[in-house]
């Protein structure tokens, strides 16, 4: 008999428990997505300013390089399907004999003279299709940033 009172007593506490917990756990793994999402463009954008600056490298003037890099991040992130908010913003900078200069400045060093070149790549992603009313406060996006430097050859002529 105590055992009837009991059963009828946790009746429906499955449906409580249900009710209670399904808004977390749908929180949690929103966030396992957001996590996810951030770690995978981190990498895609390090890729892209690495082949940026390598273009970059090779180009024989600060225009061409430019252009280079440009289209080496387009090409290493649709080949990684990363879809930025907007475009990609690329920043430039250089260093001669190590000691930092603008990116014109490192192709206008002398060939002998040790010279590098930098491309940042930051990207704005979204997180617009995994917002959901379970959390709020949730940011609509994140900004994505990766430098990466690339000497020169030190014996090629530069223009």
């Amino acid at each position: 008999m105590d055992r009837a009172v009991t059963g009828r007593a946790e009746r429906g506490s499955v449906s409580v428990e249900v009710a209670v917990l399904a808004p977390a756990f749908i929180a949690l793994l929103v966030l396992a997505g957001v996590a996810g999402r951030t770690a995978i463009a981190q990498e895609a954008i390090g890729s892209a300013a690495h082949d940026a600056a390598r273009a970059a490298s090779i180009s024989r003037t600060a225009g061409a390089a430019r252009e280079a890099a440009g289209e080496a991040v387009s090409e290493s992130l649709d080949w990684q399907r990363l879809n930025c908010e907007g475009a990609p913003q690329l920043s430039f900078s250089g260093s001669v004999g190590g000691v930092s200069t603008s990116f014109d400045a490192a192709f206008a060093s002398g060939p002998g003279q040790v010279a590098t070149v930098s491309v940042q790549v930051t990207c704005v992603i979204s997180y617009a299709d995994i917002q959901l009313s379970t959390t709020p406060g949730m940011p609509d996006g994140s900004t994505v940033s990766a430098r990466f430097t690339s000497p020169l050859d030190r014996y090629r002529s530069r223009g």
